[in-house]
C-alpha cells in the first residue's frame, strides 16, 4: 500500500510539473512573440502599439491609419510597380547560383535573396554590393538573436542582438538620408516612399527614428517567411520533376516560354501572372504543406465555449495554421503533394471557411501575403524557364520548425544556366562564352 501511495503521489508530482512547464512554456512563448517584434524598435519610437496587436507596432485595429497606408504600400498599383524590379533581383540571384562551381546552400541563399530584394525594391536603397553583403550578415546575427531572453548582460544573445540592431539602424539611417537627398530618376515609388508620403497625408511626419524603425520592420516582415517558402518550393519541385514539367507546359502555352526551350523576352506583368492557374495551385500547396510559421496569437475580444471549454475574454489564445490544413476534412491525402487539388475540377479549398490560411486569417490576415505569392510566382516561373536543378546530397534533409520551416542543412542544391534549347551549361562553359575574345 505504501508503495503504491508513493507511486500515486509520484505521479500526481510529475504532471503538476508537466502542467508547470507547459504554462510556463505558454507564457514564455508569448512574451518571446512580443519580443521578437519589439526588438525591431528603438525605445524612443513613437509609433503606437495598438491593443492586441502582440507588439507589432505598425499592425493595428481596423480603421488605424498605418493599416490604410499598408494597403497602399501592398496594393495591386505597387505590386504591379515592384514586378520587374523583383523580376531582375531574382534573374541576378539565379544566374549567380548557376555560375558557381559548389552546390549552393538554398535556405541561406534564400534569405540573402529575400534580404536583398527588401532593400532593393521595397525600400529602394542604392547600398554598394559590398556594403550590401555585410549589412546582409548583421541582419544575419540581429535575426539569430531576436528570440534571445531579455537579459543585457555581456556576450549575451541580447546583447548581440541589441548591438546588430544598433549596426543596422546605423546604417539605415544613412540610406534613408541618401535617399530622402536623391529624388531623380524614379520610376516607381516603392514602400518607403508610400509610407513617408501617406504618413504626411495623414498628418503624421514621421521622424528619423520612426522611419528607421518602420524600415527594419518591413526588413523583418520580408525575410524569414520568404525565404522559408522559397526553399520549400525548391524542394518540392525537386521532389517531383512531374510538378516542374506541367508547370514548363503552361508557361508554353501562354506564350512564356518558347517551345525550343528559351524564355520570352519582356518583363512579366501581374495580369499574365494571374493567367497562369496551374502555378497558382503549386504555390497554394506549396503554403499548405510547408507553412512557414506553426500559427499566431490572438486576444479574446468576447467570452466564448469551444468543445465544452469557456474561453474568457481577455484570454491570449494560439491558433494552429499546421494542425488545421492537416485535420481539414476538406483536405483528401493530406500528406501528399498534390497542387491539383486548388484547380477549378477539384478546389478543396472552397468547402468550408478557414481550412486553409498560411497566411493566417480575418481582420488580422498577414497585410503583405500578396507580395509573398507574388515573390514565389516569379521564383517559380524563373526557376522553370531559365535554371536546371539537382540535390547534390544523396537524400533529402529533414524539416525543423524553429524559428521558421526550414530544412536541417539548408537544402543543398547544384543549379545549370540553359542555353536556348534548355541544356545545361557548366560553370566553365559560362565563363568561356561570357569571356572577351
Amino acid at each position: 500500500m505504501l508503495f503504491e501511495g508513493l507511486e500515486l503521489v509520484s505521479a500526481l508530482a510529475t504532471l503538476a510539473a508537466c502542467l508547470v512547464s507547459v504554462t510556463l512554456l505558454l507564457a514564455v512563448s508569448q512574451q518571446l512573440w512580443q519580443l521578437r517584434w519589439a526588438a525591431t524598435r528603438d525605445k524612443s519610437c513613437k509609433l503606437p502599439i495598438p491593443k492586441g496587436s502582440m507588439g507589432f507596432p505598425l499592425i493595428g485595429e481596423t480603421g488605424h491609419w498605418l493599416l490604410q497606408v499598408f494597403s497602399k504600400i501592398f496594393s495591386q498599383e505597387a505590386l504591379e510597380s515592384y514586378l520587374p524590379k523583383i523580376q531582375l533581383v531574382i534573374q541576378d540571384t539565379l544566374r549567380a547560383w548557376s555560375s558557381q562551381p559548389e552546390a549552393v546552400n538554398v535556405y541561406q541563399e534564400a534569405q540573402r535573396l529575400t534580404f536583398h530584394m527588401a532593400i532593393r525594391v521595397l525600400l529602394g536603397f542604392s547600398i554598394p554590393e559590398e556594403d550590401l553583403g555585410h549589412l546582409f550578415e548583421v541582419y544575419q546575427q540581429f535575426m539569430e538573436n531576436v528570440f534571445s531572453l531579455p537579459v543585457d548582460l555581456p556576450f549575451s544573445g541580447y546583447r548581440r542582438g541589441i548591438q546588430a540592431r544598433h549596426i543596422l539602424q546605423k546604417a539605415l539611417e544613412k540610406a534613408i538620408r541618401e535617399k530622402l537627398q536623391c529624388t531623380q530618376g524614379k520610376d516607381y515609388a516603392d514602400a518607403l516612399d508610400i509610407l513617408i508620403e501617406s504618413s504626411k497625408e495623414h498628418g503624421k511626419e514621421m521622424t528619423m527614428q520612426e522611419l528607421k524603425d518602420g524600415t527594419l520592420e518591413l526588413i523583418f516582415a520580408a525575410y524569414a517567411t520568404t525565404a522559408s517558402a522559397s526553399t520549400s518550393l525548391i524542394m518540392q519541385l525537386l521532389k517531383h520533376p512531374a510538378v516542374l514539367e506541367k508547370l514548363r507546359e503552361e508557361l508554353r502555352a501562354q506564350g512564356l516560354l518558347h517551345s525550343g526551350g528559351c524564355p520570352c523576352e519582356g518583363s512579366l506583368r501581374l495580369d499574365t501572372l494571374s493567367g497562369l492557374h496551374y502555378l497558382d495551385c503549386v504555390i497554394k500547396e506549396v503554403m499548405r504543406l510547408f507553412t512557414p510559421i506553426s500559427g499566431g496569437y490572438r486576444t479574446v475580444l468576447q467570452t466564448f465555449e469551444l468543445d465544452g471549454f469557456q474561453i474568457p475574454k481577455g484570454w491570449s489564445v494560439m491558433y494552429s495554421i499546421r494542425d488545421t490544413h492537416d485535420t481539414a476534412p476538406v483536405f483528401k491525402d493530406v500528406n501528399v503533394f498534390d497542387p491539383d487539388r486548388f484547380s477549378q475540377a477539384r478546389s478543396e479549398d472552397k468547402d468550408g471557411r478557414f481550412h486553409y490560411l498560411p497566411f493566417g486569417g480575418g481582420v488580422r490576415t498577414c497585410l503583405g501575403k500578396h507580395l509573398a505569392k507574388l515573390f514565389l510566382k516569379v521564383l517559380a516561373v524563373e526557376l522553370a524557364s531559365t535554371s536546371r536543378f539537382e540535390l547534390a546530397t544523396r537524400t533529402f534533409p529533414r524539416m525543423t520548425l524553429v524559428p521558421v520551416l526550414h530544412p536541417v542543412d539548408g537544402l543543398s542544391v547544384k543549379f545549370f544556366g540553359l542555353d536556348s534549347n534548355q541544356n545545361k551549361i557548366l560553370p566553365e562553359t559560362e565563363a568561356m562564352l561570357s569571356a572577351t575574345v
